[in-house]
């Protein structure tokens, strides 16, 4: 291999690894040609079979499809082909019963032409001749994102070969720029992309049992792609989401889990529990586990067990969203017992309540002793069949209802069984409960005494270090006058309220995000939704344009006899307890309560079916973004505070919540689960879990912290909480330091209208990394709520809002040319600058919630109708909050050009400005149509019916561009550099008016052309 170049040697360096891993190299196969002839021969062989070259092209036609979900499932299954003479042939691409035992190959430099699209790929794995796993390589130094967006790039060309040929079957793709290796599942488009918010492709970093990263390559080669082990991550560790049609890769710490639990049963040794903390994907690995156990025919049922009637529902949603009907609902116990007894291969695995099993299991229960009095079976004595069979049993959660009389009474009755726990905060001998098991004096009080041996670790610590999910900042709320309550005491509710209100926008990123208020008791809640209200409409009363919080309250019913309540209150103790003092009372009030719910929201909900209610409330919070992403003035289906008192601070996990108010007293695991509601990952407008807490918890948090922490103690609270504000503060100091610095370093004013006059796009590259910095501070200051009046000022001090606002202007429109432009030559002439292929674009980061398209069309409206001597906001002003943000970037200079065209003064409407502002757009755009026409020598109506079609679709047609150009009557040459040409000058106008969009197809004309 004549390989000259850095990224070749690396190249080389990898095909050498593996060939030492024992993969065959084939230096013969570089074309499409090539690797379908391997194909062949290997299918041949594996299915003993010679077809004929007919056959070989209809089978070819068969199996390559589009769709990334249908051929990672038929790579998986045994399919049926009709040969020429009519009979079946029924066939597996690969060895499904052994993954071992395939051919392993690896190829390098592998072109792959179609009609519209010719591709080279670094290093290609094929087993059994079918390529599985696309490894793309960069230099040293280079970020492996580059390689990321080149594959999504590649398969966003029109006709690529990941839906024309082979290469269709690959699952897994790997970039690496040695140092640093990260892999991700191969899916269709829409789950595909590195979208404006960062929120689709979930990457993964390779890691060992005891989570330490594995990422430079040659450890990465040996641990991850070792024959065996890269057969058993397709076959058995990536999932496939049948409900979304979606491939789903099981991050590292999930596979030891379930490993570890697999091996356990394999070798009959006891019990054990997984300690992974919440937020982790625990439902994820307990279904691969059940799964896998369902082909080990030692074993006669697994019963995967989970606490209230909402966790049964969404735990066999979330099983049934990873394999269709996997898992059918246990209506009640009489169900649950008929599954049990089934020989049917569905009902191997089942999904029941922790008090359905132990309804079945007691013959005391009210159900049993009326069998008994009907001189029936119960249900315990028709599963007297099942005692001596080998059960499994996968507890969620097992420090909840497992802690008592359910747990030994299935350790009785089926003493071939064996137990395994998830849990993200085990009950250790600190913060076990004083509660006694009859017979068993002060024993099964811990997680250990229940399970026996901790199987797997991967704590809080470790998922805040891998930025699964995020760190806390925790605000101890002091009033202004300095006047705290006294020892025992609580702050007044009406306090509490005020300082929410005041402190909402800026701990919720202007209520981008959502919160929960935690009460000590359902009258509280009751009385907190009331203080609320009063102060509210005090608030509107004083000023008719403050936008009033949306908040709700959930709580359950007093039971009285209801089936469905008296599930969801075994793991309320609070409102269980509550509801025995004065139960109309608090019904009185929930009635009220969903009675205004009803109203603002236009649904239906009433008390006696409650259930319904509460999960209207629970999908509102976790769809803040909806019906317009992270728009709030839009967003009239979103809560913004839900006050609650146990509900909603275990088991529930939302995005779009970032903040817990807590005014209820916290400890232990307790804490640790309510904080948790709040660290859900999103992207980089979420910098961290918020809590402010109202009741001086400081020494319960730390004391929690010691706890849970785990693995790196001694770093626990530096690893799991945000730096104080002074510390951030000084941090924005020196990156604000630092920009100014570096424009002086260039000759150059530190002023926002002077980044334009930086020379060359290494220049421009080094300004947008520093400002980022600069912007990812401030974005994480503006939402501490415990700034004081002079840190406020410090910071205004440090970079003024104005200028901030200039700056981030200027950002935008210096990313977007950069953006533009990667890849090509630099401005200044020199060849392609690494830093700017380094760059990560993150636009995110200048998008405001509080600014929307609405926003700005009442603001230059009220600009429109200002008194030219009384002036609120200058024309200037608001130009730069339109720059500024990044939802007007592909709309800026159309916004801009329309202010400018306004007179202050004028007095129009927003209805007025609206109109105005589309029929100017509208005017702009035909313009800009009939330039690029008569520039290219075309007719402007065939331009413009060409770029409608584009829009219209989001899809980029050769042929279309073909028909476009043929009144030119051009020779092929020449008519295919005019349509580069064309494309050119038309790309960024596409990309424009595709507000962010993907077009399908642009790709190869946005980096110059085939």
């Amino acid at each position: 291999m004549a390989i000259t170049t850095p990224e070749r040697d690396l190249e080389e360096f990898l095909v050498t690894k593996l060939c030492d891993l024992k993969y065959e190299y084939r230096p013969d196969i570089r074309d499409r040609v090539t690797l379908e002839a391997n194909f062949r021969e290997k299918f041949e062989t594996l299915n003993r079979v010679t077809l004929t070259d007919g056959e070989f092209q209809r089978l070819l036609d068969e199996i390559v499809t589009p769709d990334v979900y249908e051929a990672a499932r038929s790579l998986r299954n045994r399919e049926a082909f009709i040969r020429d003479d009519g009979t079946p042939l029924n066939y597996t691409l690969v060895n499904i019963k052994d993954w071992c035992k395939n051919a392993f190959e690896v190829v390098n430099q592998l072109r792959i032409n179609t009609d519209n699209s010719h591709h080279r790929y670094d290093v290609m794995i094929l087993i059994n001749g079918v390529p599985v796993v696309q490894i793309e390589l960069k230099t040293l130094g280079i970020s492996p994102r580059r390689a990321m967006e080149q594959i999504i790039n590649y398969k966003n060309d029109p006709g690529n070969g990941y839906g024309k040929t082979l290469l269709c079957f690959v699952q897994l793709f790997i970039v690496s720029n040695r140092t640093n290796t990260w892999y991700f599942a191969n899916n269709n488009a829409r789950h595909f992309a590195f979208d404006a918010d960062e929120r689709f492709l979930p990457i993964y970093q390779f890691a060992a049992e005891d989570n330490s990263k594995i990422s430079y390559l040659d450890d990465f080669a040996d641990r991850f792609l070792a024959k065996c082990t890269l057969g058993q991550m397709i076959s058995k560790y990536m999932v496939l989401i049948a409900s979304e049609q979606r491939l789903l890769m099981m991050r590292p710490y999930q596979i030891y889990a379930v490993k570890a639990i697999v091996d356990c049963i394999d070798q009959n040794c006891g019990n054990g529990y997984i300690w992974h903390t919440t937020g982790s994907g625990k439902t994820l690995t307990s279904f691969k586990a059940s799964t896998l156990l369902k082909s080990n025919e030692s074993i006669h049922k697994c019963l995967f067990v989970v606490d209230r009637k909402d966790l049964d529902r969404q735990t066999r949603e979330e099983f049934n969203r990873f394999q269709e009907n996997c898992v059918e609902e246990n209506t009640n116990t009489a169900a649950l017992v008929r599954r049990l007894l089934s020989d049917n291969y569905a009902d191997k695995v089942i999904v029941t309540t922790i008090q359905k099993l132990g309804l079945a299991l007691d013959e005391n229960s009210k159900h049993n002793k009326q069998k008994v009095a009907q001189g029936r079976s119960t249900f315990k004595q028709r599963l007297e069949q099942l005692r001596d069979k080998r059960m499994v049993f996968i507890f969620d959660e097992c420090h909840r209802s497992q802690f008592g009389e359910n747990h030994r009474a299935i350790k009785e009755f089926f003493p071939n069984s064996q137990l395994f726990g998830f849990t993200g905060t085990p009950i250790f001998e600190d913060n076990a409960t004083t509660k006694q098991i009859e017979g068993d004096v002060a024993t099964l009080r811990t997680t250990k005494d229940l399970f026996e041996k901790e199987l797997h670790a991967y704590t809080i610590t470790h998922a805040i270090e891998d930025r699964n999910v995020l760190r806390f900042h925790v605000d101890y709320y002091k009033p202004k006058d300095g006047v705290a309550p006294k020892q025992g005491q609580t702050f007044a509710k009406q306090a509490v309220a005020q300082a929410i209100l005041d402190k909402h926008d800026a701990a919720t990123g202007g209520r981008r995000f959502n919160a929960l208020l935690a009460t000590a008791s359902i009258n509280d809640a009751i009385e907190y939704y009331d203080v609320f209200k009063k102060l509210q409409a005090a608030r509107q009363s004083a000023d008719p344009e403050v936008v009033p919080l949306k908040i709700a309250a959930v709580f359950s019913p007093p039971a009285e006899g209801n089936k469905d309540v008296q599930q969801i209150q075994e793991d309320l103790p609070q409102e269980k307890e509550d509801n025995r003092h004065d139960p109309e009372g608090k019904k009185k009030a929930l009635k009220t309560i969903i009675t205004d719910y009803n109203k603002r929201y236009g649904t239906n909900h009433s008390i006696n079916n409650f259930d319904l209610y509460y999960q209207d409330v629970q999908q509102r919070i976790k769809d803040q973004q909806f019906p317009n992403r992270d728009l709030p003035r839009k967003g009239e289906e979103k809560i913004d505070v839900t006050i609650v008192v146990d509900m909603l601070l275990t088991g529930f996990d939302a995005k779009f919540l970032n903040t817990l108010y807590a005014d209820k007293n916290l400890k232990h695991h307790g804490l640790i689960q309510a904080f948790s509601r709040t660290n859900r990952v999103l992207n980089a407008t979420k910098p961290y879990g918020h809590i402010l807490d109202f009741r001086d918890q400081q020494e319960n948090v730390d004391g929690a912290i010691a706890m849970f922490s785990g693995a790196q103690s001694d770093r626990a609270r530096e690893i799991w909480l945000v730096d104080k504000a002074p510390v951030v503060i000084d941090s924005f100091r020196k990156s604000v330091a630092d920009l100014r610095e570096f424009m002086k370093s260039h000759g150059l004013e530190a002023k926002p209208d002077q980044v334009n006059n930086l020379k060359g796009d290494d220049a421009r590259a080094q300004f947008i990394n520093r400002f980022k910095e600069v912007q990812r501070l401030q974005t994480q200051l503006d939402q501490y709520t415990d700034l004081t009046d002079e840190q406020c000022g410090q910071i205004e001090q440090t970079l003024q809002k104005d200028d901030l606002r200039a700056f981030r202007g200027v950002y935008l429109e210096t990313a977007q040319r950069l953006k533009e432009q990667q890849g090509k030559p630099d401005g200044a002439g020199g060849p392609t600058i690494p830093e700017v292929d380094q760059l990560d674009f993150e636009f995110v980061l200048f998008a405001s919630a509080v600014i929307d398209y609405d926003y700005i069309m009442k603001l230059i409206a009220k600009y429109s109708g200002q008194d030219p001597k009384k002036v609120k906001i200058s024309r200037e002003q608001l130009i730069s909050l339109i720059q500024s943000d990044a939802k007007f970037l592909d709309e800026r200079e159309e916004i801009t050009e329309y202010v400018r065209s306004l007179t202050e003064g004028e007095g129009l409407d927003e209805a007025a400005i609206r109109i105005g502002y589309e029929q100017f757009k509208t005017a702009k755009q035909a313009q800009e149509i009939e330039n690029l026409a008569q520039a290219h020598g075309l007719e402007p109506e065939a331009l413009a019916t060409f770029v409608d079609s584009i829009l219209q679709r989001m899809i980029f047609d050769g042929e279309q561009l073909t028909d476009l150009m043929a009144p030119l009557d051009l020779g092929w040459r020449e008519r295919r550099e005019r349509e580069l040409a064309l494309m050119a000058d038309l790309v960024p106008l596409l990309i424009k008016r595709a507000h962010g969009r993907e077009i399908s197809g642009l790709n190869a004309y946005e980096r110059g052309g085939a």
